[in-house]
């Protein structure tokens, strides 16, 4: 195996840099990951294909504003971009440094106009990331992030949003991911409400979508890629609900990768189920890996060489993924974060 098995050519045009309006506009194509057949159909249609009692689950987390730019002090000044990516303590950041290699331990920044000051304390890891130390010049740093701070868009999404609520979810609640969890922004309230009156069941989970979204596998062999570690949250609700999910002979239907993610790394072989856990996962899903908790998925269109790619390559086989992945480009689907959706059943 290796990561050129999973690259192909995506066009820049095919690169959606809008959401569709409504969310549930777009266009969804279902992968029948048995026969490899193929069906094109909007994702408002997503119920025909739910059976009564399957269950879906969703990544609740919500995207921080964790974009901030600022001076750099002395020196010159000069300016800098930080993006939050993980808490690792009281107001302690995991971050990505642009420009990283002149912010080494001890460079201070002005944040805003002066609302708060950022200074590196250390390296977080070998990939270039920076532990950072936030002070607000008033008043809590998490306030003066909400008052400076940008939502960080994906870097192929390259048009400013109108509303940053167009890169939340509607079911979005507590602040800690750099990233969306996009499949989940094709759902309205009211085609989740119908969804529920059908007789599907909807489970929450969480995972802190961090820094791998952004970047793409560059080790030949993919089994060498260093996957970076997400913080995720199944609770005992949650556990209980897929439970009962299998007890009543339902599907456990994954929204998203990180839902994927979420529901894989909870799994217990000594409990024979999901189990209520919080903490961290370097779960990194290759094909040959056997899906212990999830039927069905509900995903995007991923970025070539790509772990996102190589998980669905998984759980669908990579032939077929492939030759979906062929026919929607063919058919002028809307790839990546704001494009059209697939449904692997």
């Amino acid at each position: 195996m290796r990561t050129d098995d999973f690259d192909y050519d995506l066009p820049s045009g095919r690169i959606a840099q809008t959401p569709a309006e409504p969310r549930d506009s777009c266009r969804m194509l279902v992968l029948h990951r048995e026969t490899g057949d193929i069906e094109h159909r909007m994702f408002a249609d997503i119920g025909e294909y739910l059976r009564r009692g399957d269950l879906l689950v969703v990544n609740e987390t919500r995207v921080l504003p964790a974009r901030l730019h600022g001076i750099k002090e002395g020196g010159g000044g000069g300016k800098v971009e930080l993006l939050l990516l993980r808490e690792r303590g009281a107001d302690t950041w995991e971050c990505l440094v642009r420009p990283g290699r002149r912010m080494k331990p001890g460079a201070r920044v002005v944040l805003g106009d002066g609302e708060a000051f950022a200074q590196v304390v250390g390296a977080a890891d070998d990939a270039g990331a920076r532990l950072v130390q936030f002070q607000a010049r008033e008043g809590r740093f998490i306030d003066a992030l909400h008052r400076i701070g940008e939502v960080p868009l994906p870097p192929y999404i390259t048009r400013p949003l109108a509303d940053p609520e167009l890169y939340q979810t509607v079911y979005a609640t507590d602040e800690r991911s750099a990233a969306a969890p996009t499949a989940g922004l094709h759902f309205t309230n009211g085609l989740l409400d119908r969804l529920v009156s059908e007789g599907a069941h909807i489970a929450r989970v969480e995972l802190d979508v961090g820094i791998d979204t952004f970047r793409p596998v560059s080790e030949d062999d993919p089994e060498r890629h260093h996957i970076h570690t997400e913080h995720y949250r199944v609770s005992e609700q949650a556990a209980a609900a897929v439970a009962e999910c299998r007890e009543r002979g339902g599907r456990v239907v994954a929204v998203g990768t990180t839902s994927v993610r979420a529901l894989e790394s909870a799994w217990s072989e000594d409990e024979g189920g999901v189990r209520a856990t919080e903490g961290s996962t370097e779960l990194f899903i290759l094909p040959g890996y056997d899906f212990r908790v999830v039927d069905a998925m509900v995903t995007n269109f991923h970025v070539p060489r790509s772990t996102l790619l190589m998980m669905i390559s998984a759980f669908a086989g990579r032939e077929n993924v492939l030759r979906a992945y062929e026919t929607a480009l063919s058919e002028e689907y809307r790839f990546l974060s704001f494009g059209d959706a697939m449904l692997i059943v």
